[in-house]
């Protein structure tokens, strides 16, 4: 069967098809399939994972530059699930007998629809049902988690979303780790330095929409005295309704900063060369904005 299939493929301009380097192991088959958008187009990086009946995942991966994938699983039966950016998930069952080629076919993906996007004009922040976090690596192994307890931030939003602008400061000393002793070490003047540097502000002027629900947003960060550019990988997340009928827009938005970048050069080095404190902080993003006539009303 196998012969057969790989043949009829390899004939196809005298290509060998995608099994003619895959080993099955005793009591194994094949299972494969091709990614397609809804005009026949190849879906390159889908993300598809196989499960068992008990809902374990056996076997992830992504599709080639072709829209291919194909594995080997033992026999049995699975669920198939396919997944990429902008399209709607596929998920079908799938039966892979012993020493047999399971192939789904075309799996044709149809384009998700867009979440819809907030008004244009300004909004604000809502610095309550908003968080600025961090994760740093700590002696090479675990990692500590913190965030900014104190920020405020204004969105300005275009009738082209790519023109859109936003602007945040951050209070330095609100970080919070849940370790005073830390929190102060981190204040201090081998990190933060915040009586020198008070704020942190990030200024973004520049909106790319990536696909789907994606944007990344450009701008300017100063932090410790040194502006440089970082860009926000974000997750727009849609728009609706507060407790009191306000409206709300959400989004996730995460970034790696290198101290180094920033002059936060503080190291203590552990035995066997560890360094105490990694040299790459990720930030991540949870925010809610809301229409500035709204935030005023809140606060008056």
């Amino acid at each position: 069967m196998f012969g057969r299939w790989l043949g009829n493929r390899s004939s196809r301009g005298g290509r060998s098809g995608p099994l003619s380097a895959v080993t099955v192991p005793p009591s194994a088959g094949v299972l494969s399939c091709r990614v397609l958008d809804p005009v026949n187009e190849p879906v390159r990086h889908a993300e598809l994972s196989v499960t068992d009946t008990m809902g374990r995942k056996v076997v992830s991966g992504g599709t080639d530059p072709f829209g291919s994938f194909v594995t080997t699983v033992p026999a049995g039966e699975y669920r198939l699930a396919v997944s990429a950016e902008g399209f709607t998930p596929y998920r079908a069952n799938v039966t892979v007998g012993e020493g047999a080629h399971a192939s789904m076919g075309d799996v044709t993906l149809q384009v998700a629809q867009l979440p819809t996007l907030p008004e244009s004009g300004d909004w604000d922040i809502d610095p309550m049902h908003s968080t600025i976090g961090f994760t740093a690596r700590h002696i090479g192994l675990a990692r500590i988690h913190g965030r900014f307890n104190t920020f405020a931030g204004a969105i300005r939003l275009a009738e082209r979303m790519e023109d859109s602008a936003m602007h945040v400061v951050i209070d330095a000393a609100s970080i919070d780790t849940a370790v005073k002793m830390r929190d102060d070490h981190l204040r201090s003047g081998d990190f933060l330095d915040v009586e020198r540097f008070p704020t942190m502000e990030f200024y973004g002027d520049r909106f790319v929409h990536k696909g789907g629900n994606r944007w990344a947003i450009t701008g300017a960060l100063s932090l410790h005295g040194v502006t440089r550019t970082v860009t926000l990988d974000t997750e727009y997340l849609g728009v609706g309704q507060g407790i009191q009928g306000e409206t709300r827009a959400a989004c996730r938005a995460t970034t790696e900063l290198h101290r180094d970048d920033f002059t936060i050069t503080w190291q203590t080095m552990l035995a066997r060369g560890i360094a105490a404190v990694g040299a790459s902080i990720t930030i991540e993003l949870d925010i809610q904005i809301v229409p500035k006539s709204a935030a005023e009303a809140a606060a008056a």
